[in-house]
């Protein structure tokens, strides 16, 4: 079975240009659950450069869809046997103001739009510079 995967190397993802906010936002519960973003965010803000994109995607599908620890190994290879949306596509990135910078190891840790540090990996010609994805066409 063929195996995809959402990992970059050396890549920044830039907020998408259709970003509605200028400083950077925790994604709010919604109606007392996690949303997909708050519980990428959670993961993220706390843990810099210690999950890859595969790792954050993977393990936010497994909670929502309550898999068991003992059945991930072989739900995490169902999961990418099919193209999933990168990092791209996250809320974070699209709505929230959060930049993704993924390092030569494929992990990544996240910065919001407003900070030095995301100038800093926005201009930095080392890196593939990407934007997020539009919400709207």
């Amino acid at each position: 079975m063929k195996t995809h995967t959402t990992n970059y190397t050396n890549v920044f993802i830039q907020v998408a240009d259709d970003c509605p906010i200028t400083k950077a936002e925790m994604p709010p519960a919604k109606d007392g659950k996690k949303s997909v973003a708050t519980m990428q965010f959670d993961m993220l803000y706390e843990n810099p450069y210690k999950y890859t994109s595969d790792d954050v995607l993977f393990t936010v599908y497994a909670d929502r869809n309550a898999i068991p620890e003992n059945e991930r190994p072989e739900a995490r290879e169902q999961f990418f046997s099919k193209g999933q949306a990168c990092f791209r596509a996250s809320p974070l990135t699209k709505r929230y103001g959060w930049g993704v910078h993924h390092n030569a190891e494929g992990q990544i840790v996240i910065y919001p739009v407003e900070s030095e540090a995301y100038k800093k990996y926005a201009a930095d010609a080392s890196l593939n510079v990407v934007k997020a994805m539009r919400s709207s066409k």
